[in-house]
């Protein structure tokens, strides 16, 4: 009896200090609540300021044009140095603007709603552009063993398919968390987000084809370049993503820049290499559209994919361009520290030169 009795006196004990961390937890859930609620209002409070703010720089550019050439030389260079801070400020309030809630483009709303997407650490924001990059070199192995089983072991429709399917999947995948890279922060180019729907659209053609004679004559051509494609991204990342980390660890890209943007003179080393394999792919691709415009002159072509993926393979390349050497970053230099998120200013050319003066060294 005297066992049992302390074993109860146990139970309750337990019980009481479970009550305990239960008035604790919901003490704190009510107090979490309450800062939300706050921080709710200063997100809309700050989102407003900024409007307001770049309303008026707006207007105020627009005034300092007008009077400009009426004005004395010394009020020249005043209003120049002026219109200077304006484009800085531009900068900080792009910035600023990175976490905080904002409303969803046309893309975005179509697909999630109006869904707040925006992340609001720096942690998690890294992380999950961190992700985007590891998603688009997994998926790639993953295409280049399934288009090469396709072209060397089976040969059905179910498999191509699949294939095909994989691709449609992918490039959607890659638009909509491109789009939400772009609410917090990533100052992606429109030509790569629009490189991506051209390739959607003509993966989704060749989902579409229907087995026949202008299907198998295409086949074999196709999923070859697919592979090749598939290998040249491999290659691709991994030189862009050397080249974004050295340009971060000198203090010259955000940290959440993709494996996109930015040139230096040193990154020819690697380019040299690359390059072969980039413009064998483009004329490829040429190929390719030249060889569907030929099958539309045969007498038993009649499905519209012929004529679409002719259309859409003229247009912008399936593979994307070697963006290093085509674009030079418009976008304003990270701080320094490769692991910093402030909204700081960008670094001097004296202490940019210093930085490359002491990595070469």
């Amino acid at each position: 009896m005297s066992a049992m009795a302390g074993s109860a006196a146990e139970c309750l004990r337990e019980w009481e200090e479970l009550q305990d961390g239960f008035q604790r937890i919901q003490d704190n859930h009510k107090l979490y609540k309450q800062k939300l609620e706050e921080l709710t209002k200063l997100q809309d409070g700050i989102s407003s300021s900024i409007a307001r703010q770049k309303k008026r720089l707006k207007e105020l550019s627009l005034s300092f044009k007008k009077c400009k050439a009426q004005a004395s030389p010394e009020q020249q260079e005043t209003i120049q140095e002026t219109q200077n801070l304006i484009k800085e400020r531009q900068n900080v309030f792009f910035e600023m603007e990175a976490y905080l809630p904002k409303k969803n483009g046309l893309y975005l709303s179509l697909v999630l709603g109006n869904v707040n997407v925006t992340l609001l650490s720096k942690q998690a924001k890294f992380a999950y552009k961190d992700e985007y990059e590891k998603f688009k070199l997994y998926l790639t192995i993953i295409l280049l063993i399934i288009s090469s089983s396709c072209r060397f072991l089976v040969n059905t429709r179910v498999t191509d398919a699949v294939f095909n399917f994989l691709l449609v999947w992918y490039y959607c995948t890659l638009t909509i968390r491109e789009s939400i890279l772009i609410n917090n922060g990533s100052k992606i180019k429109g030509w790569w987000v629009f490189h991506h729907y051209v390739s959607t659209f003509l993966s989704g053609v060749m989902l579409t084809w229907p087995d026949g004679l202008m299907y198998q004559m295409f086949r074999n051509q196709f999923l070859s370049f697919s592979m090749y494609q598939s290998f040249v991204q491999f290659l691709q990342y991994y030189y862009q993503s050397g080249c974004l980390y050295r340009l971060r660890a000198l203090g010259e890209r955000h940290n959440m820049d993709l494996t996109v943007e930015g040139f230096q003179s040193w990154m020819w080393r690697g380019l040299t290499f690359l390059l072969p394999f980039l413009f064998f792919g483009h004329f490829w691709q040429l190929y390719n559209a030249v060889t569907l415009f030929r099958m539309l002159q045969h007498p038993e072509c009649k499905e519209w994919q012929v004529r679409g993926g002719s259309l859409g393979r003229g247009c912008p390349s399936h593979i994307p361009p070697a963006h290093p050497y085509l674009h030079r970053s418009s976008c304003a230099a990270s701080p320094s520290s490769s692991s910093s998120w402030a909204t700081s200013s960008p670094p001097s050319a004296s202490s940019t030169r210093s930085s490359r003066t002491r990595t070469r060294t």
